[in-house]
Parts: C-alpha cells; sequence; structure tokens
C-alpha cells in the first residue's frame, strides 16, 4: 500500500483517511441525506473493515459525539496500526456544538480524548477552529495548549483544522499539520497548498466531496493529486465505498511519484 508522509513529520498514511463522524453524530451535519448511527456492532465491523482496506488514517473529535469512544472500545487492541487524528476546541451535546479556546477547557478536552480513545497519546491534534480562525490563534492560549501537548508527548503533531485561507497561512508559522477544504469546487486554499509544501507542513483535505454533493471518482482525484497533501478525509458508513474511494485516490499517485510517495508502513 503506498504511503504518503504527512509534512515534514514522520507519520505516513495512505492517501484516503477514514472521517469517524457518522459513526457517533447524525444531528447538525451537513450531508445531504440523513443517516441513522450504526450500532456497536456495526461500528466494529467497519472500522476493522476500513483498516483491513489499507486506510491506515482515522479522524475523529469531541464533535463527533460518541465517535471517540467507540473507536477506542474497538481499535485500542489496534493502535499500532492507525495515524489517530483528533481535534479540541469543539464539543457535542444535547444536539447542539459548543466551543471553548480556554487554556483549562482544550486542556481537559484532550484529557478526556485520550481517555475515551483508550490511548496515552494521539499522533495528530487538531484545533477545532468555529470559523474565527485569527481571533482563535491570536487571542486565546490555543496554540500554546496545543504545543505543550506536543512537547509533553500528548500528541505526535499538532495544527488547525480552519476554515479560511487567512488562519491556514497563519498556522504555517507553528503547526505540523493543515486540515483544510479544497475540492472541485472550493480552490480557495490552492495557493496555501504550495505554502504548505514549501514549509514542509503536512496537509489533510476535508469536504473533498462537497459533503457528498461531487462525484467521487473525478472529486478525489482533483482533492488528492496536489503533492502537498497527504490524505482527504472522507466519511462513510461503508467499507466497499471506503474501497472505491482508495482506488480513485490511486489514480492520482502520478503527482507523488517524484518523493513525495512512499511504499512504507505507517507509524502510528
Amino acid at each position: 500500500m503506498d504511503r504518503r508522509r504527512l509534512g515534514r513529520s514522520d507519520l505516513m498514511v495512505a492517501p484516503i483517511g477514514f472521517g469517524a463522524v457518522k459513526i457517533g453524530r447524525n444531528q447538525g451535519v451537513k450531508y445531504p441525506r440523513a443517516y441513522a448511527l450504526p450500532d456497536s456492532h456495526a461500528v466494529e465491523r467497519l472500522l476493522h473493515g476500513v483498516l483491513d482496506a489499507g486506510i491506515n488514517l482515522i479522524d475523529t473529535a469531541p464533535a463527533y459525539g460518541s465517535s471517540e469512544a467507540l473507536i477506542g472500545r474497538h481499535l485500542a487492541h489496534r493502535r499500532s496500526e492507525i495515524v489517530l487524528a483528533t481535534k479540541v476546541g469543539e464539543q457535542f451535546a444535547d444536539g447542539r456544538s459548543s466551543f471553548d479556546f480556554s487554556a483549562a477547557g482544550m486542556r481537559r478536552s484532550i484529557e478526556q480524548s485520550l481517555r475515551a480513545l483508550c490511548t496515552d497519546a494521539v499522533d495528530i491534534l487538531l484545533l477545532h477552529s468555529d470559523g474565527r480562525d485569527l481571533d482563535i490563534l491570536t487571542q486565546t492560549d490555543a496554540v500554546a495548549v496545543l504545543l505543550d501537548a506536543r512537547a509533553r508527548g500528548l500528541a505526535r503533531a499538532v495544527g488547525l483544522s480552519g476554515k479560511t485561507v487567512a488562519g491556514a497561512r497563519a498556522a504555517l508559522a507553528w503547526a505540523d499539520v493543515l486540515m483544510l477544504t479544497y475540492n472541485l469546487e472550493d480552490r480557495s486554499h490552492a495557493a496555501v497548498l504550495e505554502e504548505a509544501r514549501a514549509a514542509g507542513v503536512g496537509v489533510l483535505v476535508k469536504k473533498a466531496l462537497g459533503a457528498g454533493q461531487l462525484d467521487a471518482a473525478a472529486a478525489i482525484g482533483f482533492a488528492t493529486a496536489p503533492a502537498a497533501v497527504g490524505a482527504a478525509v472522507i466519511g462513510s458508513l461503508s467499507v466497499a465505498h471506503m474501497r472505491e474511494n482508495l482506488a480513485a485516490a490511486a489514480s492520482a499517485a502520478p503527482a507523488h511519484a517524484c518523493g513525495a510517495s512512499h511504499r512504507e508502513t505507517s507509524h502510528a
């Protein structure tokens, strides 16, 4: 299985990552069709099927409802196979999101995530922005808390899951990883991709399928083609669909042929 190095880190990821929102949350999401949450047994089959397909990046968040706890329950014994990403700053409870970027709130959230995920550390810890990227980065202690978490060994890499070009650019000064929107209908971060590659910052693409509105094969090829991109993170409740997504990403592999793609075992 081809793996791509995530920026300057030693993290190697398949070009498709599994976005785990659908296993834990179905309220207040932007998918075009409603879906029922799978039961625990279905989640177990899905998670193992995704890993067995060769997808090693699992992306979750406290804002994804019961997602973290389900991943911890079913994948703790396969932790060494996973590049595990979670986020901090947003919580979801009683049908609504809340945001807390205070130092105390973020530290508490990180501790809760590690307990839920049944791990001592995550591979990637991202700031879960509410859209006020620059304000959060410059007016709160969020960046200091992330860097402290990395220094304490609670996360191997830290970064921003943001919503604005300005926020992504500001994060290049300290982040190991950016998660940003990039798809056939939203190319606003195109220049940031090159800036991130030059800075050695890894990129994870979110909303590659435009929340399910875009043709999967074309959209995945587009989102994973840039050399800066480590993986496109896609949510699904179907192992078959995730396998199809991985096959679609393989068609974009030539863009990574000159040193950006590696056939190696992932580090997790």
